[in-house]
């Protein structure tokens, strides 16, 4: 074995080893920099793919997304729910039980069309002078008619009094003081396609031409919206007026493209149960004002949970009403967030069973929903959002400007505004949800006294 010299001796084998040693712990430092370093870099991207998943998986049946974007190349459409048939069951295909219906009868008709034998008798004679014995069968078939406009002539007759004097007969009605112009009827055709079929200008302008032989310009169409809305406004200020006195009215908002560069618009809808009024402008709390209800409202708003219909500067407000089917939606995404979370579900379940007690409690003439059904409901609500908050911890920092992870934001929320997510449990005058079809809904539970389905 070799002998190592004694310490304190030049030793030049040790210097050696002892310099080589130092350059692989500064190599080491370096790696573990790098390491540090790519580990940053990794963590960096995953969270970037994960905000990007989160994106592509936003949709209508997770997000106050509109069903419009659903179909957004590379988005993750929301599952379908089956519908539950009539009595239970998938029943038969086809229409069901209970459902409306419209089946083709025999009426009398408009138009008859009598047809005869053509050709050939085996004998050899012609048909046509065979004798005509009366009908032997009908057959009625639903058409519809040629749609050609009509170039209407209006001439105002000129007129002489016994004493003389001359007259000219007024223009009628919708009759311009020009030499050709277009009529009413076919005007309201134009808001009609435009409105409510949501026909775009160009479209509706070649539909009139391909069907109905009317050449009309663009500026046509634009000037029969106008018009319609003119003839209008003393209408919209009365429903406004209405939908401001209510005790309850529901508010939301979607996107539209409008104008010729399809810029990106909010209608802004403000509804009660009788009522509907829509406003197009921004989603910003000046453009709320500007709709001018909810700075006159005195009622209880039932709206999601966007901060523009919770802000202070609504004075008159009396209440708030959470919309429990946008809370829905956002405990789906927390559920597709946290797969292996049951808290989720929970509240979803516990609101869904809310809703359909409010339903019940109606139908029942009830001013609220019984305790003993309201009871376990909002314990199980209550469970739900406090395991939740648990799991899903804040991150540190201010509250506007830190992005917090998915779902904190909402169990917040839930536990902080308790009262205004569960509001409607003591007073069925206020609805659980803006959903208008559910609000509708409430008024046939009235009118035919029997409890609708609702299904979250």
């Amino acid at each position: 074995m070799p002998v190592l010299p004694p310490p304190g001796d030049d030793c030049g084998a040790c210097g050696a080893r002892d310099q080589r040693i130092g350059e692989l712990e500064d190599l080491a430092g370096e790696l573990r920099d790098a390491v540090g370093s790519q580990a940053d870099v990794i963590a960096a991207l995953r969270e970037q793919v994960t905000r990007l998943e989160r994106a592509v998986s936003r949709n209508s049946g997770n997000s106050s997304m509109p069903p419009s974007g659903d179909d957004t190349p590379g988005r993750v459409p929301p599952r379908k729910k089956q519908q539950p048939r009539p009595g239970g069951g998938k029943g038969r295909r086809g229409k069901q039980p209970g459902t409306p219906g419209a089946a083709m009868s025999w009426e009398e008709p408009d138009k008859t069309f009598d047809h005869f034998a053509t050709g050939e008798c085996g004998c050899g004679r012609d048909l046509a002078d065979a004798v005509d014995l009366g009908v032997a069968a009908s057959a009625q078939q639903l058409e519809a008619p040629e749609q050609r406009t009509l170039r209407l002539q209006h001439d105002m007759h000129l007129s002489r009094c016994a004493c003389g004097l001359q007259h000219v007969a007024a223009r009628p009605a919708g009759v311009p003081d020009t030499a050709v112009s277009i009529g009413p009827r076919l005007r309201a055709l134009v808001v009609y396609l435009l409105v409510f079929q949501h026909i775009p200008v160009e479209r509706c302008r070649k539909l009139l031409a391909d069907v109905a032989g009317a050449d009309v310009s663009d500026g046509f169409i634009h000037s029969c919206l106008r018009k319609a809305a003119s003839a209008l406004a003393g209408v919209i200020d009365l429903i406004k007026t209405l939908i401001t006195a209510a005790a309850v009215a529901g508010f939301d908002e979607t996107t539209l493209r409008a104008g010729p560069k399809g810029t990106r618009k909010f209608v802004q809808g403000a509804f009660t149960e009788q009522h509907t009024l829509l406003f197009l402008g921004e989603r910003t709390l000046e453009s709320f004002r500007k709709f001018g209800i909810l700075t006159k409202f005195a009622g209880t708003t039932v709206t999601d949970r966007y901060v523009s219909y919770w802000h202070k500067g609504w004075k008159h407000i009396s209440g708030h009403q959470a919309c429990l089917s946008h809370l829905i939606r956002d405990y789906t995404d927390a559920a597709e967030s946290y797969p292996g979370q049951h808290w989720p579900a929970q509240a979803r379940r516990a609101l869904s069973g809310l809703i359909a007690a409010w339903h019940d409690a109606v139908a029942g003439g009830l001013p609220a929903i019984p305790a003993d059904v309201a009871d376990p409901l909002v314990t199980e609500f209550r469970r739900a959002v406090a395991v939740g908050l648990s799991s899903v911890s804040r991150v540190p920092g201010p509250k506007n400007t830190v992005k917090q992870r998915p779902g904190r934001d909402l169990l917040e929320f839930c536990k902080n505004k308790e009262g205004d997510v569960l509001r409607f449990t003591a007073d069925t005058r206020i609805w659980p949800t803006n959903n208008i079809s559910v609000i509708r809904s409430r008024v046939r539970v009235h009118a035919a006294g029997v409890s609708p389905q609702w299904f979250a």
